[in-house]
């Protein structure tokens, strides 16, 4: 598949606490052909106040794509997508739930809260790098995200 010639760097912001899964996440997004920036924050207090553009996030763009963990300290996954999709300013970036559940009351309570999609972290090393990669084929290639990281919404 061809991949498109973005201009501007698509932003994705990370919420995860787990380091081994930020750095496969990482490395994974490093290897990619395509233009991104990556940003990262360890729990769902800190994922609100970068997408608010608090605590030191001032100068920050808003992502154009979410990848957030149900399972974050202070504020978990789902407070934090019901926080974002009920917010009219960053209720139009995709979320997409990366985490290590496969409940099915996990997967419909976060299409409830309105998650674009929902991806199972896979144990193995070299699966989760695939998932990685076919996430980045299909929202950072395939998929035409929206345009809003061009403005600051300070």
């Amino acid at each position: 598949m061809a991949i498109n010639p973005i201009k501007k760097p698509v932003e994705i912001l990370l919420g995860e606490d787990n380091p081994g899964d930020v750095y496969l996440v990482r490395s994974s997004l490093t290897d990619s052909q395509l233009n991104h920036s990556f940003y990262h924050v360890n729990d769902g207090e800190e994922v609100m106040a970068y997408l608010h553009h608090q605590k030191g996030y001032q100068n920050v763009f808003l992502p154009d794509l979410i990848l957030l963990d149900l399972n974050l300290p202070k504020k978990n996954g789902f407070e934090v997508l019901a926080e974002i999709k009920a917010d009219p300013k960053l209720k139009i970036i995709p979320v997409i739930i990366l985490t290590s559940s496969n409940t099915a009351k996990d997967i419909q309570k976060s299409y409830q809260l309105c998650a674009n999609s929902y991806i199972v972290k896979p144990a193995d090393y070299f699966a989760f790098f695939q998932a990685i990669k076919n996430l980045e084929m299909f929202w950072l290639d395939l998929v035409k995200l929206p345009f809003k990281s061009s403005v600051n919404t300070n």
